[in-house]
């Protein structure tokens, strides 16, 4: 089934449908987990991980939200995989067509992925049976493999070696996670109310994970949860490094202390002046500020703790990483 958003009257938008074949997933009325795909002008990549999806031996649901695409990626997508269920959004929504696919969504976990990621086989029945026996859990990152030679992502193994106290958690406790890379229980996700439009792209889980830590969930790492990811090559790294200041500086008016809210901006000031587009990202960025500040809801201690923690822990190790390179220089020559 393809799900067309369109404004109505009132500008807002609302759902029709056009039946392109009811949903062939074997026992769709047990499976527990949904894998919501969500792509932009990659059609290629999309099929090929929708292909991957559909192969998996665990039993699961498929929504692909297409953020407006305009290379034809939904017209493919309905063509080649009626039994996957397909949103198509209004305009290119960035991170928040999520949204639109968790608004599809009937069963009690949902995962993510993008168009260049896929899950291993097995990893989502897993997820599932974790999520089952740990209610404390809100959110699980899984580890992430790197191109052909399925190298490990950096941000995973920090995440691994998490410096927070984990007792009673299946893996590490973590402060954030990884967007593309998460299962979440699907209440949890609308309880937080999602991500936030405005964000666009760019750091999009730290206003997610402060809410979900702060509702008194817990975010793990799980190393045992494997996600492949073979980037594409169609990325704007200019702006995605802008807009991940930008909304930096934002969640952190909206829910971090006051002099980390400055020193944010001031970070966000600097990477448009060193991209050559202060002139142009200020007046968005001081508006969007007097837009957070209205919604400012500040972290409670217990979170602003774990963050200290990993600060803390990110600074020891970046003065190891420096007092030990010059050694690892020697050696190398």
């Amino acid at each position: 089934m393809t799900t067309y958003l369109r404004p109505n009257a009132s500008g807002c938008c609302e759902p029709s449908t056009d039946m392109l074949e009811p949903a062939t997933l074997s026992e769709p009325d047990r499976a527990r987990l949904t894998v919501v795909v969500l792509t932009y002008n990659r059609a290629d990549q999309v099929l090929d991980t929708l292909a991957r999806l559909a192969a998996l031996p665990d039993r699961i649901r498929i929504v692909a939200v297409d953020n407006a695409s305009t290379d034809g990626t939904a017209e493919r997508i309905a063509a080649r995989f009626p039994s996957v269920e397909l949103v198509v959004a209004p305009d290119n929504l960035g991170a928040a067509g999520r949204n639109l696919g968790v608004a599809r969504v009937e069963t009690e976990y949902v995962a993510f992925c993008d168009d260049d990621t896929w899950w291993s086989g097995g990893s989502l029945s897993r997820a599932v049976a974790i999520l089952d026996a740990a209610p404390r859990v809100a959110v699980l990152n899984a580890r992430v493999v790197v191109g052909e030679d399925s190298a490990a992502d950096e941000t995973c193994e920090r995440m691994r070696d998490s410096p927070l106290p984990n007792r009673g958690l299946p893996g590490p406790a973590l402060v954030g996670y990884m967007a593309g890379a998460s299962v979440f229980r699907t209440s949890v996700f609308r309880e937080v109310g999602g991500y936030e439009p405005r964000f666009f792209i760019g750091g999009e889980e730290t206003l997610v994970s402060l809410d979900v830590l702060s509702a008194g969930h817990a975010i793990v790492y799980m190393d045992e949860l494997v996600l492949y990811h073979h980037p594409s090559p169609l990325r704007d790294s200019a702006q995605r490094r802008r807009l991940l200041a930008r909304n930096g500086a934002w969640v952190a008016w909206m829910r971090l202390p006051i002099g980390e809210a400055l020193r944010a901006t001031c970070t966000a000031l600097v990477v448009a002046d060193s991209e050559r587009t202060l002139i142009g990202d200020l007046p968005a960025l001081v508006g969007g500020i007097a837009w957070a500040m209205a919604r400012r809801r500040a972290i409670p201690p217990r979170v602003r703790d774990m963050r200290r923690i990993v600060r803390e822990d990110d600074a020891r190790r970046a003065k190891q990483t420096k007092v030990s390179a010059p050694f690892r220089s020697t050696r190398a020559t």
